[in-house]
């Protein structure tokens, strides 16, 4: 008997495990809803916050580039819906100072409410043989791919555990799924947020905060026209 209810409760947890991914989780509305872009000035982040800034998220767009935050803010402010919505730029590296991002957050989230959904975009690749490439670039790449995704969603998992609501979104690649010739250096970066992804989505899903990792082909963006000049 004893190993007949032992069978049975094994049996009911991996039907729910089964059958979870299909009740949850709920969808995000996006009309008032807090977005954080990182890498949010161009490429996939900034498209990813036209689409969020059509269905009236607010936004808070990260970057190095002042510059080209600017420019990009009043890119995605013509596509709005209601005269409530707001781009807030912010330029800071999100790789190098943990504490200066958490600072930035918190700041976004003074002013824009709770974060709702991140989206990691901040992104960077080097090419070539791995003897030729430099020791600093495989130090760089995951410094700006990987930690550049551990510090954003660092500094608001909490926040959204405390609401017991949030998305989390993690750009990798389809180098990151399988390893290529002439991407040692960004390969490893990306399946590192694979792990990192399924490690957190253990910790976080009873409290109703999810993880998604996107695995993009070669898109037209700014970046792979610079990763194309050394391939």
């Amino acid at each position: 008997m004893l190993l007949l209810a032992a069978a049975f409760i094994v049996a009911f947890v991996l039907l729910l495990y089964m059958v979870s991914p299909l009740i949850s989780p709920k969808s995000l509305k996006l009309p008032g809803a807090h977005v954080v872009v990182t890498g949010g000035s161009s490429g996939i982040g900034k498209c990813i916050a036209i689409e969020c800034y059509k269905q009236g998220a607010f936004i808070t767009l990260i970057a190095r580039d002042e510059n080209k935050l600017l420019q990009t803010k009043k890119e995605i402010e013509k596509y709005s819906v209601n005269d409530k919505q707001v781009v807030l730029c912010i330029s800071v590296d999100v790789s190098k100072d943990y504490e200066q991002v958490e600072n930035v957050l918190k700041q976004a989230q003074e002013k824009l409410g709770p974060v709702d959904m991140l989206v990691n975009c901040a992104g960077t690749s080097v090419t070539g043989k791995f003897e030729d490439i430099e020791v600093n670039s495989f130090e760089r790449l995951m410094a700006v791919n990987y930690l550049g995704s551990v510090y954003p969603s660092r500094a608001v998992i909490a926040t959204m555990k405390e609401r017991r609501m949030g998305r989390i979104v993690f750009v990798s690649s389809q180098a990151g799924q399988l390893g290529l010739f002439g991407y040692t250096a960004y390969s490893p970066t990306k399946f590192a947020l694979r792990g990192l992804a399924e490690a957190l989505q253990m910790e976080v899903k009873p409290y109703n905060v999810y993880v998604t990792v996107a695995y993009p082909p070669d898109t037209d963006t700014p970046g792979f026209a610079e990763e194309s000049k050394t391939k």
